[in-house]
């Protein structure tokens, strides 16, 4: 009962940032923020809920009123290491709440003059942070083009960004916030599966609608959450398709280098599943996100059976990491055919991190060029102008229309109700940068009477997949080539001499 309370007390109070009256202070005790600290997490550690964090910002702000050695906090997401806070006793808390609700049930009742929705990407490491860079660039695009259209059901649109590090435990707290202090009409975006996994929970458990931009584990849409569509590829189909250029390369024997985490483990054995029905061995090391030193790693690859190709399953700039050492130690994409990660697509900090990543493979997500509709070159025209980077990698157009899919599903239902935009987005159809984006499985096709696995349930079911190679130190990614599939070919896979 007490985090019923809680819960709707926060939902209600966040409206009003700062009341007009002061909870009494007594008994609490000052803090300094440490690494890793964030306010949800101090507030289950001291308070026994992640959703009491507003008290501790109220409270640390009244007392840097009265002493600015305490922090000023004007946004609760974020906290600096140092920073003196007041954690408040539990009594205090619950004063807190007590005394606030009546006066925000009030500004409640006011209305808004915007539909919020909220957008979950890594900023911050050991997250990708060129992924979220990317998809923060792609999210604004959409939401000036959304805005200039009038908005949503008449009112503008206001995203609402947030940072999840690429951490399971960020991505609930993340979710908790845009839900119980935003109040947001639907959540889009997330590069890693590990924080989607975390965050889809809190998003059933409240039904509100979401739409996931680039998170590929299976189980994401499996689960058969009415709340939860994707609109990025199935880890399973993925593995598939790599299978299958990896057998077209010739290559009889690969290594297979994985994260340990909820995206990097199944798609390394999916892969090797693949694998083996071709009739090739392959053998899988791992290593944690954010990891800098492949040396240990590398020393075991070199010490084995010579690979005929390398993939590699860790992400953003950990993978960076691994292929970079990689060729310094004499095993790189020069030496050993390497498939990189989809990272590589940002061909700028590909290169910085990556001087020795000439004849690297990657897939790349999406319509190629010869494809491409009016929607996809008129966001790739917008991004490479706002970002100057050469091409639109695949999670900047996977996150543009995860927002533009979600503002039209909004319209569509005529109304923020959840229930109503889920069956708006079982329904739409949508033009987009990846092509016509639909869900074809769903409460009125489930998976059992379209003959499909569950991981179809709310899931797009048409992204291309291609391999496009660097075949020239520091070339520009939309100029790299085409190698595979031969429908879309533009060049050969070269290989290393």
């Amino acid at each position: 009962m007490k985090k019923y309370f809680l819960f709707v007390m926060v939902v209600l109070m966040l409206a009003v940032p700062a009341a007009s009256w002061a909870a009494p202070l007594n008994q609490g005790e000052d803090y300094t923020v440490q690494a890793d600290d964030w306010l949800s997490k101090l507030a289950e550690k001291f308070l026994g809920d992640v959703l009491a964090y507003p008290a501790i910002t109220y409270y640390t702000n009244q007392k840097n009123a009265e002493d600015d050695s305490y922090a000023k906090i004007t946004d609760s997401n974020v906290i600096e290491v140092g920073q003196k806070l007041y954690i408040p006793t539990t009594a205090e808390a619950e004063a807190y709440f007590n005394q606030a609700a009546g006066e925000v049930m009030m500004a409640a009742g006011a209305g808004g003059d915007t539909v919020k929705i909220g957008a979950i990407l890594p900023l911050s490491a050991p997250g990708s942070v060129s992924g979220g860079i990317a998809m923060k660039a792609a999210f604004e695009i959409a939401l000036d083009e959304i805005n200039a259209a009038g908005g949503v059901l008449g009112q503008p649109v206001d995203l609402v960004m947030v940072d999840t590090e690429g951490l399971p435990e960020r991505g609930t707290a993340a979710m908790q916030r845009l839900i119980s202090q935003e109040g947001v009409a639907g959540v889009v975006g997330e590069y890693h599966s590990a924080v989607g996994l975390a965050a889809m929970e809190v998003a059933h458990s409240n039904n509100v609608p979401v739409v996931f931009a680039e998170t590929w584990n299976d189980d994401v849409t499996a689960k058969g959450y009415p709340q939860i569509f994707r609109i990025a590829p199935l880890s399973s189909e993925v593995a598939q398709a790599n299978a299958n250029f990896i057998q077209s390369s010739g290559a009889k024997f690969v290594i297979v280098m994985t994260e340990n985490t909820s995206y990097g483990i199944p798609a390394a054995e999916q892969l090797a599943e693949q694998l083996t029905e071709r009739g090739i061995e392959s053998e899988t090391y791992f290593a944690d996100i954010g990891t800098l030193d492949f040396a240990p790693v590398i020393e075991r690859i070199k010490a084995g059976r010579a690979p005929g190709m390398i993939a590699v399953l860790t992400t953003g700039e950990t993978s960076f990491n691994f292929t970079q050492q990689a060729a310094e130690a004499g095993i790189g994409p020069q030496q050993v055919p390497t498939l990189c990660n989809q990272a590589v697509g940002d061909s700028e900090a590909f290169w910085s991190a990556v001087p020795d990543g000439n004849l690297c493979t990657y897939s790349r997500i999406g319509l190629p060029r010869a494809l491409f509709t009016p929607e996809t070159t008129a966001f790739v025209e917008k991004y490479t102008a706002a970002t100057g980077k050469a091409e639109a990698e695949s999670y900047a157009m996977e996150a543009y229309d995860s927002l533009k899919l979600m503002a039209q599903a909004i319209n569509e239902a005529g109304s923020t109700d959840p229930d109503a935009v889920i069956s708006a987005l079982e329904n739409i159809k949508y033009d987009g940068a990846l092509g016509t984006i639909t869900f074809p499985v769903n409460s009125a096709n489930p998976p059992e009477a379209a003959g499909k696995e569950p991981k179809w349930w709310h899931q797009f079911p048409d992204p291309a997949v291609t391999m496009v190679q660097y075949q020239q130190p520091g070339q520009d990614a939309q100029d790299a080539a085409v190698v595979w599939p031969d429908a879309y070919k533009t060049a050969d896979l070269m290989l290393p001499q």
